[in-house]
């Protein structure tokens, strides 16, 4: 299973992000744990200076507009990188 944090308040871009991914993992029988997350601290911790900000299995990969389909079924279809390793 895929973690997925969508990091940002009540924007229309940060709506539109967790509904995509949502939508996304569904349409391709992906299991994920989607959580929305508002609290300013939380979202400072990954260093994100805009929003939305997406998290996938811990690791900040996008930020600062909504996604598109296709970049989401990227992230989605990706191998999950070992602990300590970056993409």
């Amino acid at each position: 299973m895929r973690y997925v944090e969508v990091l940002g308040f009540d924007c229309p871009a940060c709506r539109k992000t967790f509904r995509l991914i949502d939508e996304t993992a569904r349409d391709m029988g992906i299991e994920i744990h989607l959580e929305k997350v508002s609290d300013p601290a939380r979202i400072a911790s990954y260093r994100v200076l805009s929003v939305p900000g997406v998290v996938l299995d811990g690791r900040l990969v996008h930020q600062g507009s909504a996604p598109s389909r296709k970049l989401v079924t990227t992230w989605l279809c990706a191998q999950p990188q070992p602990e300590g390793e970056t993409p």
